[in-house]
C-alpha cells in the first residue's frame, strides 16, 4: 500500500511539472513574449573581415532579390529606369520604407520578423535636425547638396554606396573636407539584404566600408551602417556593431525618390519634422533635380524657423 502510494504521488508530481512547462511555453507563444536574438549573438570573429573582395572598377550592380508586392506596401509595376533616371547603376528604391520609425520610438512601419528601429535623434541638445542623404555619391548632385549645406552652414550624414565611393572619391573626400560624416550604405543597396546569408551580409558591410573608407583617405572613420530600405535584422545589426557601426535609422521620410515634386517633398518633411528628427533624402540613385530644389526651400525654412543642424546620436 506505500509502495502504491509512493508512486502516485511521484505520478502527480511529474504531471504537475509537465503541464506547468506546457503553460509557459504556450503563454511565450501566444503573448509574443519570447526575447528576439541579440545582435550580439553575430561573433566578431564571423564578421570582421569578408572572403568575397572586389575590384576598384567595380561598380554597384542591382539588387540579387527584386522587390515584391506586401502588406508593407511594397511596389508593384514600377519600373526601375523610372525611380533611377539613368544614374550609375544603383538598385531601385520599393515603394514604402519598411524600418522608419518616429522620433519617439514608435515604429511606422516594419517588416514581419525584422527588428524595430528607431530614429536615434541628434547629437547634442536645443533644435536641431540630422540631414542624411543616401545612395550617393553623385558627380551631379551630390556637389549641388554641398554647395547648399555649405551656403546655410548646415552639416549632414551621407549614405555612400560602396563601389561608388570608390568610383568617384574626390566627391567622399569633399564631403570630409566639409566638415560632414560618412555612412556605410552597402555594396549592391540589396533592400533583401536580410533574407541571405550571413557571408553574403559580411560582404555587403565590410566590403562597403572599406571601400567608403579607402575613398575617404587616411584617418576617416565610419560611424554608421544604413541597412538599404530600412531591411534590418539582428544579424544585420550585429555585423554592423562587429565592425563598430552604429545602425543609423531614420523619423523623418521625404520619399524624394518617388520624385512628388518639390512641394510634395516639403510636404512629407513637414509631416515629421520636429526637433531632434532624422531627415531621410537622397543624393543619388537618379535624377535629384527635385530633391536639390527642396533642399533649398527646406534649408530657407529651417533657418526662419531657428533649427539648427547636428549629427545623428
Amino acid at each position: 500500500m506505500a509502495l502504491a502510494r509512493s508512486k502516485v504521488a511521484t505520478a502527480t508530481v511529474l504531471a504537475t511539472a509537465i503541464a506547468g512547462a506546457v503553460l509557459t511555453a504556450c503563454g511565450q507563444h501566444a503573448g509574443g513574449h519570447a526575447p528576439r536574438s541579440s545582435p550580439s549573438s553575430v561573433t566578431p570573429s564571423t564578421t570582421l573581415s569578408s572572403s568575397r573582395p572586389h575590384s576598384s572598377s567595380q561598380t554597384p550592380s542591382p539588387s540579387h532579390a527584386s522587390p515584391s508586392a506586401s502588406a508593407s506596401g511594397r511596389a508593384a509595376g514600377a519600373t526601375q529606369s523610372g525611380r533611377n533616371g539613368g544614374s550609375p547603376a544603383v538598385p531601385s528604391k520599393p515603394a514604402s520604407r519598411s524600418g522608419s520609425a518616429n522620433t519617439f520610438g514608435q515604429l511606422r512601419s516594419a517588416p514581419a520578423g525584422s527588428e524595430a528601429l528607431v530614429g536615434h535623434g541628434v547629437e547634442g541638445s536645443g533644435r536641431s535636425v540630422a540631414l542624411t542623404f543616401d545612395d550617393g555619391p553623385d558627380p551631379r548632385w551630390t556637389p549641388q547638396v554641398l554647395a547648399l549645406l555649405a551656403q546655410h552652414h548646415a552639416k549632414a550624414t551621407f549614405c555612400e554606396i560602396g563601389p561608388l565611393a570608390q568610383h568617384y572619391p574626390y566627391l567622399t573626400k569633399a564631403i570630409v573636407a566639409d566638415g560632414d560624416r560618412l555612412c556605410d550604405h552597402s555594396v549592391h543597396h540589396d533592400e533583401q539584404q536580410d533574407r541571405k546569408s550571413v557571408e553574403y551580409n559580411i560582404h555587403e558591410i565590410v566590403d562597403a566600408k572599406r571601400e567608403i573608407t579607402n575613398a575617404a583617405g587616411h584617418g576617416v572613420k565610419l560611424m554608421y551602417y544604413r541597412a538599404p530600405g530600412g531591411d534590418w535584422s539582428p544579424t544585420i545589426r550585429g555585423i554592423a556593431g562587429a565592425n563598430h557601426l552604429q545602425s543609423l535609422g531614420w523619423s523623418d521620410d521625404a520619399n524624394d525618390w518617388r520624385r512628388p515634386g518639390v512641394d510634395g517633398i516639403l510636404r512629407n518633411i513637414n509631416q515629421d519634422l520636429r526637433p531632434g528628427a532624422i531627415i531621410l533624402m537622397h543624393d543619388g540613385g537618379g535624377d535629384r533635380s527635385q530633391t536639390v530644389q527642396a533642399l533649398g526651400r527646406l534649408l530657407n525654412q529651417l533657418d526662419a524657423q531657428g533649427y539648427g543642424y547636428g549629427f545623428p546620436a
